[in-house]
């Protein structure tokens, strides 16, 4: 009870140390919709940051809560009650979703296609790094590390940095499954929009929306401020993985800047 009460404070505190106080208020409810199978770790990861999100919310008298939407017909779903719908679904049903709900964010948390940058859709928060982000993160590595081979991830559950070690520890406690890249995802989403609403009480979906696109700043355990770009891409550091093993960080020290994340994955709005 004590560790809880604790823990409970410091997450409270963590938000004025990274800059803005919180806002305390009468109770604020928050309810997020969920689309996507049951078994995808971006649930996992959604779940987890809704226990955070409520742990620290005790301190601010805030409520989160979480609607499990099945995919079948989901357009003929009333999402008026939701902050934000939070997705692991197809590129196409994804898409459908994010005309249908145009003033509402609707998060990306599991498809890396460039199609989905490009289209620039208005309402669309890709936490997942794009495939072009992974690419130009392998390419700056090959350079330094000539002839290895690598693959980029936003995630891992060996990394320890910047409190990744206790995120990770935490998801594998409460699941028994490391983190994952989705599962990552699914806990940032949460996490950006609950910290946002302790900071500024907005709970209507059209104002979070425009505070998430142009004055989020957001650490994710990774280290450095992150935000969004014009296509809805989050900008991020990424990891580079080999033989299942952390060898670097993209971006990569002596090929770009670390500080400019803008060097992985810059894609241009289709006109």
């Amino acid at each position: 009870m004590l560790k809880n009460i604790i823990i409970k404070i410091l997450s409270a505190y963590t938000l004025i140390l990274a800059g803005s106080n919180p806002v305390l208020a009468d109770n604020i409810n928050v309810t997020f919709a969920y689309i996507g199978a049951r078994d995808h770790s971006a649930l996992r990861g959604v779940q987890q940051g809704l226990e955070e999100a409520n742990l620290q919310g005790q301190f601010l008298n805030q409520t989160y809560k979480l609607d499990i939407i099945l995919s079948d017909n989901v357009l003929s779903h009333d999402f008026s009650p939701y902050l934000a719908v939070l997705t692991a679904v197809d590129s196409d049903t994804f898409t459908e979703l994010s005309a249908a709900l145009i003033n509402r964010p609707v998060f990306n948390l599991s498809i890396a296609d460039d199609k989905l940058r490009v289209a620039c859709l208005k309402n669309a928060l890709h936490i997942v790094p794009s495939n072009k982000m992974k690419q130009d993160a392998i390419k700056q590595w090959q350079k330094q590390a000539s002839g290895t081979t690598a693959k980029a991830q936003a995630w891992h559950p060996d990394f320890v940095k910047f409190a990744a070690r206790d995120l990770n520890k935490r998801y594998k406690k409460k699941f028994n499954i490391s983190m994952d890249d989705y599962s990552w995802a699914g806990w940032a989403a949460v996490k950006m929009t609950s910290d946002a609403v302790a900071r500024t009480n907005i709970t209507d979906p059209t104002q979070m929306l425009n505070h998430i696109k142009t004055a989020l700043s957001f650490d994710g355990q990774k280290g450095i401020d992150m935000n969004f770009r014009e296509t809805g891409q989050l900008r991020q550091p990424l990891l580079l993985i080999e033989n299942d093993k952390i060898v670097a960080e993209a971006p990569v020290r002596g090929i770009a800047n670390i500080t400019a994340l803008d060097s992985l994955g810059i894609l241009s709005c289709e006109k």
